[in-house]
């Protein structure tokens, strides 16, 4: 059984940055791959970013791909997602999700869930 709690959601300006956290509570988080998938008002959950267990693969969405940055700390039990140049439409409620499924993109893959952290972005 794995919890995940997001931290660092708010409110930032256009072209501003945000860095989200997501503990983790459990031992086999190192056997997790981590993925972050974000969902707006009317619109259904869409993939952000994976990362592998060891960290040493990622992968993103096309609409975020090279402004967002997800890392992992295994010591600390802990993902990130690093969020630059944000955009309105990156507004979203952001989710953290583990699973077994290495750089999986499908919301059904993941086996355990955040409550998920509000991030708007105004123009």
């Amino acid at each position: 059984q794995v919890q995940l709690v997001e931290f660092g959601g708010g409110l930032v300006q256009a072209g501003g940055s945000l860095r989200l956290s997501c503990a983790a509570s459990g031992r086999t988080f190192a056997s997790h791959a981590m993925a972050w998938f974000r969902q707006a008002p009317g619109k259904e959950r869409e993939f952000v970013a994976s990362v592998s267990g060891a960290g040493g693969i990622t992968t993103y969405a096309d609409s975020v791909q090279g402004r967002f940055a997800i890392s992992r700390d295994n010591a600390k039990n802990t993902v990130y997602l690093q969020m630059n140049s944000l955009k309105p439409e990156d507004t979203a409620v952001y989710y953290c999700a583990a699973g077994s499924t290495v750089l999986a993109r499908t919301a059904s893959r993941y086996d355990y869930w955040g409550q998920g952290t509000q991030v708007t972005v105004s123009s």
